[in-house]
């Protein structure tokens, strides 16, 4: 069982929800990040009700810097510390020629992915440097489009490559600091309540690919969290085996 304070981004929804339920079943105490309310807690009310007092809701807006600042004051007001930050939020859009894509996108998406993880992690290091005992973990939620991107995601693509930087560069920051950051890239996770979805080839046609029970992408989160202090897991890629990735295009 993990004993600490992890916060997590993007937590009323998908794979933000169902590793915060995972982290939660470790004995995390939880700050449930997101824009709106009610996602959020509506997360805290699948938790168990032994487990929900640690689920700790925390609406907050993480493309503005003054309020991801002020979110984090509040972790440390409310739990003394931070020990974990899961980068999980991100924001996409529909399939866009390169030429077509609008500029009010490309910021949404960007900030959401690329200057919420900045911000985050900012705070983050601010915090995690100077409490004791000092440290914490990183995990940012990045994508195998950093390596191999889909067509017609120039924004998305450009985001997580952006990811990818940060994590790299926060891993190689934090040394000094005993704050440890590594990535999970996540392939296609199967839609809880929907069809999968035909997705665009490089050859321009669609198809449904194979897709993965989201539990496995919790159990990769839940490994990562649990390691003990001064070991990382920098990069890892999670898919199924049958999903277009290698040699993609």
């Amino acid at each position: 069982m993990a004993e600490g304070t992890a916060l997590i981004t993007g937590a009323g929804s998908g794979i933000g929800r169902a590793c915060a339920l995972g982290l939660l079943a470790d004995g995390w105490t939880v700050a449930l990040v997101g824009r709106r309310a009610e996602p959020l807690a509506a997360t805290a009310a699948l938790a168990p009700a032994a487990q929900r007092d640690r689920a700790v809701p925390l609406p907050a807006d993480i493309t503005d810097a003054a309020a991801v600042d002020a979110l984090f004051e509040r972790v440390v007001r409310r739990f003394g510390r931070l020990d974990l930050l899961f980068n999980n939020a991100a924001d996409t859009m529909p399939y866009t020629p390169t030429e077509d894509v609008g500029i009010e996108d490309w910021h949404r998406v960007m900030d959401s992915i690329a200057t919420g993880t900045f911000l985050c992690s900012r705070a983050a290091f601010r915090v995690m440097k100077r409490q004791t005992p000092r440290g914490g973990r990183i995990i940012n939620n990045g994508a195998p489009s950093a390596q191999a991107p889909r067509p017609d995601s120039v924004a998305f693509t450009a985001a997580k490559h952006a990811v990818a930087g940060i994590t790299r560069s926060l891993s190689l920051d934090g040394r000094r600091h005993d704050i440890s950051c590594g990535q999970i890239d996540i392939g296609n996770v199967t839609p809880p309540d929907r069809p999968q979805p035909a997705v665009l080839q490089a050859d321009g046609s669609r198809r449904v690919e194979p897709t993965m029970d989201i539990g496995h992408v919790v159990d990769m989160v839940r490994t990562m969290a649990g390691l003990p202090r001064g070991v990382n897991i920098q990069s890892v890629l999670v898919m199924p085996s049958a999903m277009p990735y290698v040699g993609r295009g």
